[in-house]
């Protein structure tokens, strides 16, 4: 298994076999090309055309939020809250993503964080979001890439609450506009300290 923190949310996870783009934008020229890209939503920043084209191949399966026309216009497959799919060897779940007190990502968009999963690792991209309910019931999770910018989605605070519910492994903290993630992980280890913060610069790797 092997992750590629490109920028903001957009995330390369590389799952038995197959390579995996979350969120496109700021994909560089040379990126690897795409056997699955997810979107979470049709925010500039979250799916980019230009950086979907870099990555797009024949047999690149898109899925995004059924409710987006834009994403639906290239994608596979339009995916409701919940649904899930299978690709391969690769179990994707779509999950709810949206601000439950603020007007940027509304619940009735049905926009959508992923859980990405085979025998052995399971991986939550949980999309432009606050602290949700549905986060309670996700299952066993050994990687989250969790929203940690404030205003559109969670501040560090309610990405540790978020953390403290889901229980992941490991914890790798996206969208969080250059905010200083030291601190972050700081926090995280006073509050949580079975949780594993990984930092990643843009286009930084990390393996098992």
């Amino acid at each position: 298994m092997r992750i590629k923190y490109i920028n903001h949310a957009c995330v390369l996870v590389e799952l038995s076999g197959q390579i995996i783009y979350f969120d496109p934008y700021k994909i560089p020229k040379d990126a690897e090309n795409a056997d699955i890209i997810l979107a979470s939503h049709d925010h500039y920043d979250h799916y980019q055309v230009k950086s979907l084209k870099r990555v797009n191949k024949d047999g690149t399966k898109i899925f995004g939020p059924k409710s987006s026309k834009k994403i639906m216009k290239a994608a596979t497959k339009g995916l409701e809250p919940f649904e899930s799919i299978e690709v391969g060897k690769i179990t994707i779940k779509a999950i709810p993503a949206y601000n439950p007190k603020k007007r940027f990502h509304p619940k009735k968009n049905n926009w959508l964080g992923y859980i990405v999963s085979d025998e052995n690792i399971a991986i939550y991209h949980a999309g432009d979001t606050d602290y949700i309910p549905e986060m309670e019931n996700l299952g066993a999770i050994d990687y989250a890439f969790l929203p940690v910018g404030d205003k559109y989605t969670m501040d560090f605070k309610e990405a540790i609450k978020a953390a403290q519910v889901i229980k992941p492994k490991n914890v790798i903290p996206i969208h969080h506009w250059d905010k200083p993630l030291d601190k972050f992980a700081e926090m995280m280890h006073d509050s949580a300290q079975d949780i594993n913060v990984i930092v990643l610069a843009n286009n930084e790797e990390y393996s098992i």
